[in-house]
């Protein structure tokens, strides 16, 4: 697609882009870094609607703060209580409002396929924030640029994914996200949370190289990412499912004893018990900076969508 590709382009998954893609969106969020503080005038002629049918802090703040860094304005909601859904309005009359009111739509939802749904309907861009267990496509955005970021590469490297990878969105799309790259997948998890059979298909047609084990220790002196995912209570059709692996991992200064000097521990936030917090003073943390990076990424994602390459 490359850089002109990305004007006025949906973002619903990221099997939507490709290498040279992510290259051109990781090149502008270098240059927004150093506006991740500031503000410019880029977009100051358009408007931004955020539809998040589910709870969110850092994704719905990234993406309004970076439109206001880049001088535009933000509408939206967070929840349906306020709006007129509460009142019986259907999802297309929604998606339809939104559109007539701004120049894009970013949106989240606990059904699959509801950014697809609304990108066929609006004539704007919409840009997926989440849509059940299937895609979180800026967020791998954002995965892969903070390893970037890290590494200056991402080729090469062996990336732990540790936690839930049944039902995590995040996971489906970093995954797919990775599979553009020459690395080395160490997938770790309970067996009741081991990836869905898609999933594992999708690796296979990609010739991706990758194991499974449930136990960190096994593979935690091979890594240079470990990417670690709260199992999500929300996310389990079976409460009793979920009783019986939460808490399974913690990672701590103990596994991390057995760590590559260099390893870098990511974490799409929040977290609830997964990663102690003794780890968060050591050099292998740079989760909070992987959120602190959300705003450029996003701002380099709306300038390229909304106002292309100029």
């Amino acid at each position: 697609m490359g850089l002109l590709g990305w004007f006025n382009h949906d973002v619903i998954t990221v099997l939507d882009f490709n290498r040279e893609d992510f290259e051109v969106l990781f090149s502008e969020a270098v240059n927004m870094e150093k506006y991740a503080k500031s503000r410019l005038d880029i977009l100051n002629d358009k408007v931004l609607a955020l539809a998040f049918f589910e709870p969110s802090t850092r994704t719905r703040l990234s993406f309004e703060t970076a439109m206001l860094r880049l001088g535009g304005r933000v509408i939206g909601f967070s929840g349906t209580e306020a709006t007129s859904m509460a009142k019986g309005e259907n999802l297309a009359d929604t998606i339809r409002m939104l559109d007539s009111y701004a120049n894009a739509i970013v949106i989240r939802h606990s059904l699959e396929g509801a950014a697809k749904f609304a990108a066929e309907i609006a004539e704007s861009p919409v840009i997926n924030a989440g849509d059940g267990s299937q895609n979180h496509p800026t967020q791998a955005m954002l995965d892969l640029y903070t390893i970037w970021r890290e590494f200056n590469i991402i080729d090469g490297l062996s990336i732990g994914i540790l936690g839930d990878l049944k039902y995590a969105r995040v996971v489906n799309s970093l995954v797919q996200a990775l599979s553009y790259y020459k690395v080395k997948l160490h997938l770790i998890s309970p067996e009741l949370l081991k990836p869905r059979r898609e999933l594992l298909e999708f690796m296979n047609s990609r010739g991706m190289v990758y194991d499974w084990t449930d136990d960190p220790h096994n593979v935690i002196g091979d890594l240079d990412v470990l990417y670690v995912v709260r199992i999500q209570r929300e996310r389990f059709p079976d409460p009793i499912e979920y009783e019986r692996v939460k808490g399974a991992y913690r990672v701590d200064l103990k596994l991390l004893s057995r760590a590559k000097p260099n390893l870098v521990i990511l974490h799409p936030l929040p977290r609830v018990d997964e990663v102690d917090f003794t780890v968060d003073n050591t050099h292998y943390a740079k989760y909070f900076r992987q959120a602190g990076l959300g705003v450029p990424l996003r701002m380099a994602l709306l300038k390229l969508i909304l106002k292309g390459g100029d």
